[in-house]
Formats: C-alpha cells, sequence, structure tokens
C-alpha cells in the first residue's frame, strides 16, 4: 500500500513547512487518474501525523477528475482511465488533468501575541 508513504510524506513537508507550529488542517488535491486511493490517504493520516505537529488536524481531499485534450480534433474532455479515446475516435490524446497530488494548502494555529 504506497497510500502510507504518500501520507508519511504529506505529514512530513506539512510539519517542516509548519516550522514548530501546530497545523489545523491540510488541504490536499488528489488526482482520480493518479493511481492514488484517496480513501486510503484519509484512513492513514490520523495515524501517521500523531505524535506530529499534525495531531488533531483535518485532512481535506478534493479530489481532480480526468481531462484529456485530443492532438487530433483539439476537443478537452472528460476522462474515467488514461486510455479513453477521445469522442472523435483518436487516442492521440494528452492528460491535462487527473493525475495530481498536490499539498495545496496548510493552515497553522495562530501564535498568541505576548
Amino acid at each position: 500500500m504506497h497510500e502510507l508513504a504518500i501520507t508519511r510524506n504529506i505529514v512530513a513537508i506539512a510539519a517542516d513547512a509548519a516550522a514548530g507550529r501546530r497545523v489545523t488542517r491540510v488541504t490536499v488535491e488528489i488526482g482520480k487518474l493518479s493511481g492514488v486511493m484517496a480513501e486510503a490517504v484519509a484512513f492513514c493520516f490520523d495515524i501517521v501525523a500523531a505524535d506530529t505537529s499534525l495531531a488533531g488536524a483535518t485532512l481535506e481531499i478534493r479530489q481532480i477528475e480526468g481531462r484529456a485534450r485530443c492532438r487530433d480534433c483539439g476537443n478537452d474532455f472528460a476522462t474515467a482511465t488514461l486510455f479513453t479515446p477521445c469522442p472523435c475516435g483518436s487516442r492521440n490524446c494528452d492528460g491535462v488533468a487527473g493525475q495530481e497530488l498536490n499539498i495545496k494548502a496548510i493552515e497553522l494555529e495562530e501564535k498568541e501575541a505576548a
């Protein structure tokens, strides 16, 4: 299950960026064509985040739909797989969305003024 390793990396990157501050929310984008199971990342998050500055943080996962562009006709279309042909019938297509795995935002707890 590579989602465990991916979740560990998400937590490590967020903790590093937080520089000792407590993280309250992490927002990630996971493309539906990325091969990463969003549900598995969500399942692993609380376990991996325990005993870190992310303990108790909320994980928000935004799933990105697959999209492709046909090199023959120029059509931009939704796709459920990496191998879906264009509605024109061509398989000469480039993926333009849905393969992402990005940390989009990290929310930190505000420190009280001294």
